[in-house]
Formats: C-alpha cells, sequence, structure tokens
C-alpha cells in the first residue's frame, strides 16, 4: 500500500493527521503489537491541538456528530436508546465544560457504565480531563488497530 493510502487507512483509527503521518512513515511492522506500541509513543509525543483533532473525529457517545462508522457503531453497542436522552445533556455540559466532545473506549462497556464515566468525569480539573481523553484515545487506537492489522 502507497503512503497516501496508508495514511487514509490509519486515520480510520485515529482521526489525527499527524498521528496517521508518522504513523505511516514508521511502516513496516513487525508485528500488530510492535505497530500499537509505536502508535502509542507517537500519540504520545503529539500536541493538544493532535489530540483535539482526534477527539472531532469521533461521533458523540448516544449521539450523532463525527464520523459514524462501523467501528463507532460497534464499539457503542452498549447505548441503547433508553441513554440517548442522558447521553446528549450530559454530552452538551461536558463540551461546554471542556471544549471538546466526551471520549471514552466504549468497547465492552455497558451504557451504564458509559453514562457513569461522563458523569464522574465532569468533574475533573481541565488539565486532567484532557489527559484522561487522551489515554482514552489511545485505547481506542490500539484496537482499531488491531481490526485494521488483523
Amino acid at each position: 500500500m502507497d503512503r497516501r493510502d496508508a495514511e487514509r487507512e490509519l486515520l480510520r483509527c485515529c482521526g489525527s493527521t499527524q498521528w496517521a503521518r508518522l504513523m505511516a512513515d514508521r511502516r513496516p511492522f513487525a508485528s500488530i503489537e510492535a505497530a500499537a506500541d509505536t502508535g502509542d509513543a507517537i500519540w504520545a509525543s503529539l500536541a493538544r491541538e493532535d489530540w483535539l483533532e482526534a477527539f472531532a473525529a469521533h461521533p458523540k457517545i448516544g449521539g450523532a456528530g463525527g464520523k459514524d462508522t462501523d467501528w463507532s457503531r460497534q464499539e457503542q453497542a452498549g447505548v441503547s436508546d433508553s441513554f440517548r436522552a442522558q447521553f446528549e445533556q450530559l454530552n452538551r455540559v461536558y463540551e461546554t465544560r471542556f471544549g471538546y466532545i466526551f471520549i471514552v473506549c466504549a468497547t465492552g462497556k455497558t451504557g451504564d457504565e458509559m453514562l457513569a464515566l461522563l458523569e464522574r468525569r465532569l468533574c475533573n480539573d481541565p488539565e486532567d480531563e484532557l489527559r484522561v481523553a487522551a489515554e482514552e484515545q489511545r485505547k481506542i487506537t490500539r484496537v482499531r488497530l488491531a481490526k485494521l492489522l488483523s
């Protein structure tokens, strides 16, 4: 796969164009784990703006927005219609408080679990929350890299 195609595919894993560029530059990877570890290192080196770009590529938990892909629908399978109104309200509060959407690695979590995490994280200091959200994005990226490369 050429570099441009690799970047496009890597953007499916993480919406930061800088992350995708740097990952494409470091190909080929010896294993999925090596790719994930490289992805982690690159993610940790990026600027706040790169993190925010990646966050913006996600649909809101329990709602619309971002790039609603098959992967995001699968990851958010634990959010039933009964939770949507609560998520919509709390997502607005979160976005007003922090300036970006609520990011959580939703894979394997129930709607109750994600709603509780959202409520708890609303109490975080903005700088602490940015780091928490970035860690959640890192987890999402690892899950998606495994899907992409397997």
